[in-house]
């Protein structure tokens, strides 16, 4: 009985053991480390973009579309196509990231996450356009309705103007006794 007794604390303290060591962190697959020193002149870039004149930054949409497809390049470009002061061409600008992001290029590798998060972006700004141009056109129809009821408001006002005016004919006075 003192055996069993003894086994149990010691059976319940093991498999404890097991259980918090099957509970920790093992290392799993992980992806591979970014490579900041890839990624570093890319955010550069597109901070840069804030400060650079239209001028510059339609030369040097030139300058890129006229490089051969490689991962930087087109990530630059996408950049200036999608950047709110440039020409705004965010269709584009999603072709290149998609390409990008499909790549299995080694040097496009490291910039994918970049990549999916100016996606990202430029997915919910083409949302966001499509919206504000259907709000736009459903403020067009509405101020043509207010419009027309107003013009036809205006010309019932005229019609009551242009009616002749009745003269009120005075009621007979109904004797007191009759009330």
């Amino acid at each position: 009985m003192k055996r069993k007794s003894i086994a149990a604390p010691r059976l319940i303290a093991l498999l404890s053991i097991l259980l918090i060591s099957a509970c920790a962190n093992t290392p799993t697959e992980q992806a591979p480390p970014i490579e900041a020193e890839l990624l570093l002149p890319a955010l550069a870039y597109y901070q840069s973009l804030q400060r650079m004149p239209l001028a510059e930054m339609s030369r040097e949409r030139t300058i890129y579309a006229a490089q051969p497809a490689m991962p930087g390049s087109q990530l630059r470009l996408a950049m200036l196509f999608g950047h709110p002061r440039g020409s705004r061409e965010l269709g584009r600008a999603q072709v290149l990231l998609d390409t990008l992001l499909k790549s299995g290029d080694p040097d496009a590798l490291p910039l994918q996450p970049l990549a999916r998060v100016l996606a990202d972006n430029y997915g919910e700004r083409l949302k966001l356009d499509a919206q504000l141009d259907k709000q736009g056109v459903q403020l067009s129809e509405s101020q043509r309705k207010a419009a027309d009821l107003q013009e036809k408001l205006d010309g019932l006002a005229d019609i009551e103007r242009s009616l002749p005016v009745r003269a009120r004919s005075l009621r007979p006075a109904i004797p007191a006794g009759l009330r």
